[in-house]
């Protein structure tokens, strides 16, 4: 069954071809997803809910934000179905076109003023299929690269879709920052479109890239072996229990890096911290870009330590820091501002970077799409969705950022709590597939090779 033809699947080369598609996918959705967050932020209080004051327009668009991760669980059936039924690749593409065609078109609606209630109603319909879209897109991408490489580098190359998220962070917050620079009105005016209109290009590259991709090995090999219930039914009846484990996983890889990135945005440009707009989105993306470098090193050390010791230690070292990054922004120098976010980014690399293949080794193959997908896809809406209107409601209601700092450590004590307890197995098809031929298995490459993506 295990011929010479499949072995020479698992070789590194296709594990890197495999990688550099997920991270370009993953980088133009989660460009789009930032795009929104940041807006959300920003503008879309004013604009879309003018009628409230600025701390309830906030909320408010937080609200229509968080749509987006509550019904990611249903793309992640929709689409977890596709991928477990008919492979990662045709799934892939459908997410990117509906993520990129939904992102230009926010860039092109019109807002209360123009249109009243109208304008809110489309902006909501538009991010619940942003919300399907990443649902189903992260999950795939991330089971192209590890199930394409071999079982001894599985974290490494599950690392390139996670470069996706600070690659679209930065792209988001970066072409913000040059915008808000530009003043107030430009901004209000036509300035907050450009990032959205901007997605039509990636979504061309994107495309492209997603149509030359090979399909996963892993899928191939036991496409003959997935349930003949429908990937959902099989997922919770055969991994319910290994599912809430993966949910309890990601609070602060989900919910808790938005605590330090929206909700902070949010914080420190608010009347009473007085922080400009410029400065916190240029210590945004000088923070995206650290954690772009540093991305592939920490998934590189989670082969050599071991992923779930790396992925602790940056859930410690990000509890330990969330009181300080908090307090500088309300009364800290320009330095410490952008120390503070670049380290607190060092530290949620650490949760991140290990995360995917930590997930996929979590799940058996058969309806292992849907499984993961539908996992961080309700980890995504409980967390992810509720910590920035959490931690806004807190910070409302008490009037101290304590409680968002109390908030952040009930999350990073249960993603420890979770990280001690999930199982790891080993794929039998990738393991023996990669040792059945070891002039296949080229020397890993350094982290340092793959710079150039």
């Amino acid at each position: 069954m295990h011929s010479n033809t499949t072995t020479g699947q698992f070789s590194h080369a296709r594990a890197r071809r495999a990688g550099v598609a997920a991270f370009v996918g993953t980088a133009i959705e989660w460009y789009d997803f930032y795009v929104y967050a940041t807006a959300a932020a920003l503008v879309f209080g004013p604009l879309f809910f003018p009628e409230a004051d600025r701390m309830l327009g906030v909320l408010a668009a937080f609200a229509t934000y968080a749509v987006g991760f509550f019904v990611r669980p249903i793309g992640g059936i929709i689409f977890g179905h596709i991928g477990d039924r008919f492979g990662r690749r045709p799934s892939l593409v459908i997410t990117l076109l509906l993520m990129g065609l939904s992102t230009v078109a926010v860039g092109l609606l019109p807002t209360y003023e123009n249109a009243g209630v109208i304008a809110p109603i489309l902006l909501l319909i538009l991010r619940i299929v942003q919300g399907l879209a990443v649902g189903g897109e992260w999950g795939g991408a991330v089971l192209m690269a590890v199930e394409s490489a071999p079982e001894k580098h599985k974290t490494f190359y599950g690392g390139f879709p996670q470069l996706g998220n600070s690659a679209g962070a930065l792209g988001a917050t970066g072409n913000f920052a040059i915008i808000t620079a530009q003043g107030d009105d430009f901004l209000m005016g036509f300035g907050w479109r450009i990032p959205f209109l901007i997605s039509i290009v990636l979504i061309g590259l994107g495309f492209w890239v997603r149509l030359r991709l090979e399909e996963s090995p892993v899928f191939t090999e036991t496409k003959a072996q997935q349930p003949s219930a429908l990937p959902v039914v099989h997922a919770v009846k055969k991994n319910w229990k290994v599912m809430l484990l993966a949910i309890g996983l990601l609070p602060v890889e989900s919910g808790g890096y938005y605590l330090t990135t929206t909700f902070a945005t949010a914080y420190a440009t608010e009347p009473q911290v007085g922080l400009d707009e410029t400065l916190v989105l240029n210590a945004l993306s000088a923070a995206a870009f650290v954690e772009l470098v540093a991305t592939l090193f920490v998934a590189w050390l989670g082969d050599k330590w071991g992923r779930k010791k790396v992925m602790a230690i940056g859930l410690l070292g990000s509890g330990a820091l969330v009181a300080p990054q908090f307090l500088l922004l309300s009364g800290g120098s320009t330095f410490w501002i952008f120390a503070i976010f670049i380290a607190m980014r060092l530290t949620m690399t650490a949760t991140y970077a290990p995360v995917a293949t930590i997930l996929t080794q979590m799940f058996p193959p058969q309806a292992r799409y849907t499984s993961i997908s539908v996992s961080n896809g309700i980890a995504a809406a409980v967390w992810a969705g509720l910590a920035p209107v959490t931690a806004t409601f807190l910070y409302a209601s008490t009037g101290s950022i304590s409680s968002v700092i109390v908030f952040f450590l009930a999350l990073v004590a249960l993603s420890t709590t979770c990280l001690i307890f999930a199982p790891q197995i080993t794929d039998e098809v990738s393991d023996k597939l990669s040792q059945g031929d070891p002039a296949t298995d080229e020397p890993h490459p350094a982290p340092q090779s793959t710079s150039s993506h």
